[in-house]
């Protein structure tokens, strides 16, 4: 009882603070997203997330070169397709030479294990219309969809992918994608399961970088999540554990710290949140507009790490493992 117990007395000077810090962000804590598409001599900012750029595969190197040095552990890589590539079945994504395919193996020809690569698993870069998977009467068909990205998984296993990361809310796919790699003698590729991911408002920026927001006619309300439902995140994320999943993702994370707690709690698996363009972007504006210091971004990976998070997939991934660094 007060005053015996006065608890600012451990926060009165720094050293005192960080004797007794519970959580901490560390460059291992960051898993750097890259946008990657086709081209040479390709360095292109994206106009809705500032300081975030698109590679060409030659590019690409560079930005690898520095996440190792900053010792990020792993990337996850994910494609602007042309056009021209784009059909309604998402055929480009099963072949075998396509963006991704080779972006990976030339990563892995370049840096061995160094760093581990992760591949999104979903058909919505490839599909001219927008959507994660094979559209019937207006509705993504779960079970053709799933044969499709089983054979896009053993192309990216083949590729050299360290991680698959099935983002496309299918129904089973965890489990049927990990059945056939274990047929195909891909044993140790690690599943990373988009277990809760929500059909949110906040991935706005992240589609116009891909090029699947002008495409997209309807919205994914009919696969992802509904942000008024937390129970039913545990029911998708017990099914893809229950399958498979090495790790799963907790999508969007800055306005989902209570999905991530539950998870942690429920389950004690590996959990990664995924601080999307959207929350990215509105820091990133608000900070280069002196509205917020630029402390506000350790603040909120604490605030990840302190829900349960094991690691954060994050566009600030470079810049914070850069000042981690000093």
């Amino acid at each position: 009882m007060f005053p015996n117990t006065r608890l600012r007395r451990t926060r009165m000077h720094d050293w005192s603070r960080r004797l007794i810090q519970e959580n901490y962000i560390s460059s291992s804590d960051l898993i750097l997203p890259i946008f990657i598409k086709e081209g040479k001599n390709v360095i292109e900012e994206i106009k809705s997330m500032p300081d975030v750029y698109k590679y060409s595969i030659d590019t690409l190197k560079k930005k690898i070169k520095e996440a190792i040095k900053y010792k990020i552990p792993a990337v996850a890589l994910f494609p602007e397709i042309n056009n021209n590539k784009k059909n309604e079945t998402g055929s480009e994504a099963l072949n075998k030479n396509n963006l991704i395919c080779n972006a990976v193996r030339e990563i892995k020809r370049s840096f061995g294990n160094s760093i581990g690569v992760i591949c999104d698993v979903a058909l919505d870069p490839y599909t001219s219309h927008g959507h994660d998977g094979i559209v019937k009467k207006n509705i993504v068909d779960n079970d053709e969809t799933i044969k499709i990205l089983i054979e896009q998984s053993l192309n990216q296993a083949e590729a050299g992918c360290d991680i698959l990361a099935p983002s496309d809310m299918m129904d089973g796919r965890i489990g049927e994608i990990r059945k056939s790699l274990e047929k195909n003698n891909y044993k140790n590729i690690q599943l990373l399961s988009y277990a809760a991911k929500y059909a949110s408002n906040f991935y706005g920026p992240f589609r116009n970088a891909v090029g699947s927001q002008s495409k997209l006619k309807s919205d994914k309300k009919n696969y992802q999540m509904d942000f008024k439902n937390s129970n039913e995140a545990l029911r998708e994320i017990g099914m893809d554990i229950n399958e498979g999943a090495d790790m799963v993702i907790v999508k969007p994370a800055l306005t989902y710290l209570d999905i991530i707690s539950k998870a942690k709690q429920e389950f004690n698996i590996p959990i990664v949140a995924y601080n999307v363009s959207g929350e990215y972007s509105m820091i990133k504006n608000a900070i280069k507009n002196n509205i917020l210091p630029e402390d506000a971004v350790n603040e909120m990976m604490i605030s990840f790490k302190r829900a349960g998070a094991n690691s954060v997939i994050t566009y600030f991934a470079m810049e914070l493992a850069r000042k981690l660094d000093n």
